[in-house]
């Protein structure tokens, strides 16, 4: 099991076309984003011009959400539809998308066929708790994570008898092929996301 608690200096940041990303975790460890050779990632990019274009990833696929601010989304020259604050969109990586409006956003990347995840938003309005499971994975895939992200506020992970303290920005990795339990607590008005994933 591994279970590292991130913080800005474990990131790393690059720049795309739209603005800057913050890469949050990346599996395999040794995988580069630029090589398209990961099976997972998660990250939160700002989104700085007014009119960008997403990088193409045929082989993923992705969920998205903004933390502040919103998206007007396109895929493929269709219909343009509005994406809120911690609306969780899921879509084709190779979709030709481009959007309209700044905002500071959230990103799963999965490769098609080999995992499966999900995002979960969290929004406390005073102190409050959640609760992971991490079961032994099924449908053909051996190993499970879960990252925690403090997108504003502050609280604290517990897992295997542990407590990792989470400020605004950092991040808690839980990797587990067994079962476990993960705990998620809130000290006030705060947001979380939990990202799941199964490969």
């Amino acid at each position: 099991m591994n279970m590292p608690h991130l913080t800005q200096d474990d990131y790393a940041v690059s720049r795309w076309s739209g603005g800057i990303t913050v890469q949050l975790a990346i599996f395999p460890l040794e995988a580069a984003y630029g090589a398209r050779d990961f099976l997972w990632r998660v990250s939160s990019a700002a989104v700085e011009d007014e009119r960008s274009v997403f990088t193409p990833l045929p082989d993923y696929d992705r969920l998205l959400m903004t933390l502040d601010g919103s998206l007007v989304l396109r895929h493929d020259g269709g219909e343009p539809f509005r994406l809120d604050p911690y609306q969780v969109h899921a879509f084709d990586g190779g979709a030709a998308t481009e959007s309209l409006g700044r905002c500071r956003d959230f990103n799963l990347m999965l490769r098609k066929g080999r995992c499966r995840g999900a995002l979960r938003p969290m929004r406390f309005a005073g102190a409050g708790e959640e609760v992971f499971r991490l079961s032994r994975p099924d449908g053909g895939f051996s190993r499970g994570a879960v990252l925690l992200y403090c997108a504003s506020g502050r609280g604290q992970a517990a897992l295997g008898g542990a407590v990792w303290p989470l400020a605004e920005d950092e991040s808690f990795l839980a990797e587990c092929a067994g079962d476990a339990i993960l705990r998620l607590t809130a000290f006030g008005t705060s947001d979380f996301i939990a990202a799941e994933i199964w490969y």
